[in-house]
Protein backbone atom coordinates (compact mmCIF):
# COMPACT_ATOMS: atom_id res chain seq x y z
CA UNK A 1 0.00 0.00 0.00
CA UNK A 2 1.67 3.43 -1.10
CA UNK A 3 0.94 6.65 0.69
CA UNK A 4 -1.12 7.76 -1.99
CA UNK A 5 -3.54 4.98 -2.16
CA UNK A 6 -4.88 1.61 -0.60
CA UNK A 7 -5.70 -1.62 -2.50
CA UNK A 8 -9.47 -3.13 -2.73
CA UNK A 9 -9.53 -5.77 -0.07
CA UNK A 10 -6.62 -4.80 2.10
CA UNK A 11 -7.13 -3.92 6.00
CA UNK A 12 -6.63 -0.51 7.02
CA UNK A 13 -6.65 1.28 9.95
CA UNK A 14 -8.57 4.00 10.48
CA UNK A 15 -7.67 6.62 12.83
CA UNK A 16 -9.92 9.08 14.27
CA UNK A 17 -8.47 12.51 16.05
CA UNK A 18 -10.10 14.78 17.63
CA UNK A 19 -7.63 17.90 19.53
CA UNK A 20 -4.30 16.09 19.20
CA UNK A 21 -5.20 12.77 20.29
CA UNK A 22 -6.69 9.97 18.63
CA UNK A 23 -9.89 9.53 19.80
CA UNK A 24 -10.62 5.90 18.55
CA UNK A 25 -8.44 2.94 16.32
CA UNK A 26 -10.18 0.44 14.28
CA UNK A 27 -9.39 -1.81 11.48
CA UNK A 28 -11.53 -1.77 7.95
CA UNK A 29 -11.25 -3.03 4.45
CA UNK A 30 -10.62 -1.27 1.48
CA UNK A 31 -13.33 -1.78 -0.67
CA UNK A 32 -12.06 1.14 -3.57
CA UNK A 33 -9.54 4.04 -3.39
CA UNK A 34 -9.49 6.17 -6.66
CA UNK A 35 -7.22 8.81 -5.28
CA UNK A 36 -9.13 11.41 -4.21
CA UNK A 37 -11.73 9.11 -2.16
CA UNK A 38 -11.14 5.80 -0.03
CA UNK A 39 -14.26 3.79 0.68
CA UNK A 40 -13.71 1.11 3.52
CA UNK A 41 -16.32 -1.17 5.40
CA UNK A 42 -15.76 -1.49 9.08
CA UNK A 43 -17.96 -3.05 12.02
CA UNK A 44 -19.50 -0.49 14.40
CA UNK A 45 -16.22 0.33 16.81
CA UNK A 46 -16.95 2.01 19.90
CA UNK A 47 -18.39 -0.72 22.86
CA UNK A 48 -21.83 -1.15 23.34
CA UNK A 49 -24.59 1.01 22.26
CA UNK A 50 -24.52 4.35 21.81
CA UNK A 51 -28.00 6.09 21.63
CA UNK A 52 -28.10 9.91 20.05
CA UNK A 53 -32.17 9.76 20.43
CA UNK A 54 -32.57 9.92 16.48
CA UNK A 55 -30.42 6.94 15.83
CA UNK A 56 -28.78 4.08 17.76
CA UNK A 57 -25.36 2.52 16.72
CA UNK A 58 -25.28 -0.67 18.24
CA UNK A 59 -23.15 -4.30 17.74
CA UNK A 60 -23.56 -5.67 14.24
CA UNK A 61 -23.73 -2.36 12.65
CA UNK A 62 -21.78 -2.18 9.71
CA UNK A 63 -20.63 1.33 8.53
CA UNK A 64 -19.49 1.75 4.59
CA UNK A 65 -16.98 5.36 5.53
CA UNK A 66 -15.75 7.59 2.62
CA UNK A 67 -12.65 9.75 3.47
CA UNK A 68 -12.10 12.11 1.02
CA UNK A 69 -8.26 13.49 0.48
CA UNK A 70 -9.60 17.24 -1.01
CA UNK A 71 -12.85 17.61 0.62
CA UNK A 72 -13.83 18.44 4.91
CA UNK A 73 -16.14 15.59 5.91
CA UNK A 74 -16.31 11.84 5.63
CA UNK A 75 -19.13 10.53 5.18
CA UNK A 76 -20.61 6.91 7.01
CA UNK A 77 -23.14 4.87 5.67
CA UNK A 78 -24.68 3.28 8.58
CA UNK A 79 -26.50 0.06 8.04
CA UNK A 80 -27.61 -2.62 11.23
CA UNK A 81 -27.45 -6.20 11.06
CA UNK A 82 -30.07 -7.14 8.63
CA UNK A 83 -28.51 -4.56 6.06
CA UNK A 84 -31.07 -1.96 6.16
CA UNK A 85 -30.23 1.44 6.02
CA UNK A 86 -30.29 3.91 9.30
CA UNK A 87 -28.63 6.72 7.45
CA UNK A 88 -25.51 8.57 7.11
CA UNK A 89 -23.39 9.98 9.71
CA UNK A 90 -21.55 12.75 8.42
CA UNK A 91 -18.09 14.66 10.30
CA UNK A 92 -16.64 17.40 9.48
CA UNK A 93 -12.97 16.93 9.57
CA UNK A 94 -9.67 18.13 7.68
CA UNK A 95 -9.06 16.34 4.47
CA UNK A 96 -7.70 12.73 4.86
CA UNK A 97 -4.63 11.28 5.01
CA UNK A 98 -3.58 7.75 3.64
CA UNK A 99 -0.69 7.01 4.47
CA UNK A 100 1.52 3.43 6.14
CA UNK A 101 -1.52 1.17 6.34
CA UNK A 102 -3.81 4.48 7.99
CA UNK A 103 -6.54 6.65 6.75
CA UNK A 104 -6.10 9.77 9.91
CA UNK A 105 -9.17 11.50 9.64
CA UNK A 106 -9.10 14.79 11.75
CA UNK A 107 -12.10 15.69 13.91
CA UNK A 108 -13.41 19.22 13.72
CA UNK A 109 -16.28 18.98 15.99
CA UNK A 110 -18.81 19.71 13.83
CA UNK A 111 -21.26 16.52 12.31
CA UNK A 112 -24.58 16.34 10.32
CA UNK A 113 -27.01 13.18 10.38
CA UNK A 114 -29.63 12.08 7.36
CA UNK A 115 -32.03 9.73 7.97
CA UNK A 116 -32.59 6.89 5.59
CA UNK A 117 -35.71 8.39 4.13
CA UNK A 118 -33.61 11.57 3.72
CA UNK A 119 -36.21 13.21 5.64
CA UNK A 120 -34.30 14.63 9.03
CA UNK A 121 -31.29 16.54 8.48
CA UNK A 122 -29.64 17.37 11.83
CA UNK A 123 -26.77 19.53 12.40
CA UNK A 124 -25.22 18.29 15.38
CA UNK A 125 -22.67 19.49 18.24
CA UNK A 126 -22.19 23.11 17.25
CA UNK A 127 -22.00 23.69 20.37
CA UNK A 128 -18.40 21.45 20.70
CA UNK A 129 -17.36 23.44 17.42
CA UNK A 130 -18.01 27.13 18.74
CA UNK A 131 -16.13 26.01 22.64
CA UNK A 132 -13.17 24.50 20.51
CA UNK A 133 -11.40 27.44 19.97
CA UNK A 134 -10.84 26.40 16.33
CA UNK A 135 -11.98 29.81 15.02
CA UNK A 136 -9.23 31.91 16.98
CA UNK A 137 -6.54 29.56 16.41
CA UNK A 138 -7.44 28.78 12.95
CA UNK A 139 -9.83 30.70 11.00
CA UNK A 140 -9.49 29.48 7.96
CA UNK A 141 -9.99 25.90 8.85
CA UNK A 142 -13.00 27.18 11.01
CA UNK A 143 -14.86 29.17 7.65
CA UNK A 144 -13.92 25.78 5.58
CA UNK A 145 -15.67 23.72 8.32
CA UNK A 146 -18.73 25.27 8.49
CA UNK A 147 -19.04 25.95 4.31
CA UNK A 148 -18.43 21.91 4.24
CA UNK A 149 -21.00 21.59 7.37
CA UNK A 150 -23.31 23.62 5.03
CA UNK A 151 -22.63 22.08 1.56
CA UNK A 152 -23.95 18.98 2.79
CA UNK A 153 -26.31 20.12 4.74
CA UNK A 154 -27.96 21.28 1.23
CA UNK A 155 -27.45 18.61 -0.48
CA UNK A 156 -29.35 16.93 1.77
CA UNK A 157 -31.86 18.84 1.82
CA UNK A 158 -32.51 18.82 -2.26
CA UNK A 159 -32.12 15.35 -1.84
CA UNK A 160 -28.78 15.38 -4.08
CA UNK A 161 -27.14 13.78 -0.86
CA UNK A 162 -26.49 9.85 -2.28
CA UNK A 163 -24.63 11.55 -5.52
CA UNK A 164 -21.65 12.13 -3.22
CA UNK A 165 -21.07 8.32 -2.57
CA UNK A 166 -22.73 6.48 -5.57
Amino acid sequence: MSASSAEAGTRIEVVLVKAGRTKLRYPASVVSDDGTRLTVHAPWAAKGTRDFGFVRFEPGDVFTEHYWRDRWYAVKEVRDTDAALKGWYCDITRPAVVQGGEVISEDLDLDLWVSADGATVLRLDEDEFSESGLAERDPEAAARAVAALDELELLAKLGQFTALID
